[in-house]
C-alpha cells in the first residue's frame, strides 16, 4: 500500500459513520492485538485549550526524556500532523505500512457482518499501533468529539484525565445542555486515574465531580486566579502559579496562562504517579512549546496574527486577547468558519473590536459556510463588511486596508488557518 492508497482508504471509512458506539474499535483493535493496553497516557477532553494544553505537557515529557506521542485533530500544516513522536510527524512509509493492516482486519471485519470502523477510529487505531511499536513511554491524547463514546475512549491505562473548558458545542451529538455535554466529555474519567480540571461553569463542573466521584478519583482544580503577576507579550509571556515563580511561556493569548497553569497540575500530577521530571524540564518544555493558530503572530508590519477561535467559549477568549494585547491598533479582520458553528456568537463578541471584516469560505470544507452568508450574517454587527471568493483575495484585500501599524486578524475554524498561513508566507 502507498501512501496516497493509505490516505483514500481512511477517508472511504467516512461512508461508515453510525450510531455512536465503541465496538466497531475495540473489535479492530482486538484484531490487531490490542496496542493501546500497551501504552500509558493523558488524556484530555473538553470545549477549548485541548491543543495548547497537549502542546505543553508533551514538551515537557520530550524535555524529561521522555519518548512521547501526541494524537492531535484538527490539523493545520499536514494530514501526518495529527500523529506525533517527540513532535516529529509519522513518516509516510509507517502510516501505509500500519494503515495496510488496518484495511485487512476491516476487510475481515465486513465479510463477517460486524461494523466497521469509521475514519476517525481508523485513525485512532493507527496511532495506538504506531505508538506501541516505537515504544511510547506516554501518549497525550487529545479526544475528538465529546469523551464517554470518543473514539479515544478505549483506552485503559489513562494517569492523568484532563478537562480543559468545557462549553456549549457539537449540540445534539453530545447533548443540548452544558450539563448533558459536561458529562460526555466527563467519560474519559476512569478508576485510578487522577483527574485535573480548570474550574467550569457549576452545572460542568457537578458533572466532572460526580463522574470522578463514582471512580473513586481525586479532583485537583486550576483556579485561573492563582495564576498572578502575569507579564503580557504577543512573543514571551511569563507568570507566578503557585511555588512556579517568573514561568516563561512562547505562546501569547490570555488564555494561554491558564492552559499552562493546567499544564503544571498534569505535570505535578504525574511526578506523583512515579514519573521523574525535573524543575527545568518543565520550564524548558513550557518555554519551548510550539502550537500554531492560537493567537500567532505569523508576520509583521503589519502584524498578522490567526487564531483558531470558532465557537462561542473561545470567542470570549479573543475578545479578552484582543482587550489586553491589541488595544489601540486598527484591526482588519478576515473571517472562516463551518456552517454547524456558533457563528453568531463569535461576530458578536468580535466584531466590535474591527475596523473592517472581510468574510471567506474555508476551501475543501463541505461543512465550510460561503463567505456572502458569513458576510451577510457579520453586517448585522458592523458597517464595513465584505466578501472574498478565495483565500488569496482575502490575504491581499486585507493587506491592501492595513497599514503597517495596524492588525490583520484572522479566526475561525482552524481547518483553513493553515493555508492562510501559506499564502501568507507565498506573498512575503
Amino acid at each position: 500500500m502507498t501512501y496516497e492508497e493509505a490516505r483514500a482508504f481512511l477517508e472511504d471509512c467516512s461512508q461508515y459513520s453510525g450510531e455512536l458506539t465503541l465496538e466497531p474499535l475495540k473489535e479492530l483493535l482486538d484484531r490487531l492485538d490490542n496496542p493501546q493496553d500497551e501504552l500509558r497516557f493523558v488524556h484530555i477532553a473538553g470545549t477549548n485549550g485541548k491543543g495548547s494544553t497537549l502542546a505543553y505537557v508533551s514538551t515537557v515529557l520530550k524535555e524529561a526524556g521522555y519518548r512521547t506521542g501526541r494524537y492531535i485533530s484538527p490539523t493545520i500544516f499536514s494530514y501526518r500532523e495529527r500523529i506525533q513522536i517527540n513532535e516529529q510527524y509519522i513518516s509516510r512509509e509507517d502510516l501505509a505500512r500500519l494503515t495496510e493492516r488496518i484495511q485487512k482486519a476491516g476487510r475481515q471485519m465486513l465479510a463477517e457482518g460486524l461494523g466497521h470502523p469509521t475514519t476517525f477510529e481508523a485513525e485512532t487505531a493507527l496511532a495506538f499501533l504506531y505508538f506501541a511499536e516505537q515504544k511510547c513511554d506516554l501518549v497525550v491524547l487529545e479526544a475528538g468529539m465529546g469523551g464517554r463514546t470518543d473514539a479515544t475512549n478505549v483506552i485503559k491505562n489513562t494517569m492523568v484525565a484532563v478537562l480543559v473548558s468545557i462549553s456549549m458545542d457539537h449540540m445534539g451529538f453530545l447533548g443540548n445542555t452544558l450539563a448533558e455535554i459536561a458529562e460526555n466529555k466527563a467519560g474519559i474519567i476512569k478508576p485510578g486515574c487522577t483527574v485535573v480540571t480548570v474550574r467550569q461553569e457549576p452545572e460542568a463542573e457537578q458533572a466532572v465531580l460526580l463522574k470522578a466521584r463514582e471512580c473513586g478519583c481525586p479532583v485537583v482544580t486550576v483556579n485561573p486566579e492563582c495564576s498572578v503577576n502575569r507579564r503580557r507579550s504577543l512573543f514571551r509571556q511569563s507568570f507566578d502559579y503557585k511555588a512556579y515563580k517568573d514561568v516563561e511561556i512562547s505562546l501569547s493569548g490570555e488564555y494561554q496562562f491558564t492552559n499552562a497553569a493546567l499544564a503544571l497540575e498534569i505535570i505535578g500530577e504525574l511526578c506523583r504517579k512515579g514519573c521523574e521530571i525535573p524543575e527545568a524540564a518543565v520550564r524548558a518544555g513550557l518555554r519551548n512549546t510550539v502550537w500554531n493558530g492560537r493567537f500567532t503572530v505569523i508576520a509583521e508590519e503589519p502584524y498578522f496574527i490567526v487564531d483558531g477561535a470558532h465557537n462561542r467559549d473561545a470567542a470570549e477568549k479573543l475578545r479578552e486577547s484582543i482587550e489586553n494585547y491589541l488595544s489601540g491598533y486598527r484591526l482588519i479582520y478576515i473571517m472562516g468558519v463551518l456552517a454547524d458553528k456558533e457563528y453568531d456568537a463569535v461576530i458578536r463578541k468580535t466584531a466590535p473590536y474591527a475596523s473592517e471584516i472581510i468574510t471567506v469560505m474555508t476551501p475543501d470544507n463541505p461543512r465550510a459556510l460561503p463567505a456572502e452568508e458569513l458576510k451577510k450574517a457579520a453586517s448585522a454587527y458592523h458597517p464595513h463588511v465584505q466578501a472574498a471568493e478565495s483565500l488569496s483575495e482575502a490575504v491581499e484585500k486585507a493587506y491592501g486596508l492595513a497599514g503597517k501599524g495596524d492588525v490583520i486578524l484572522a479566526f475561525g475554524s482552524l481547518s483553513y488557518l493553515g493555508e492562510l498561513i501559506r499564502k501568507v508566507e507565498q506573498r512575503r
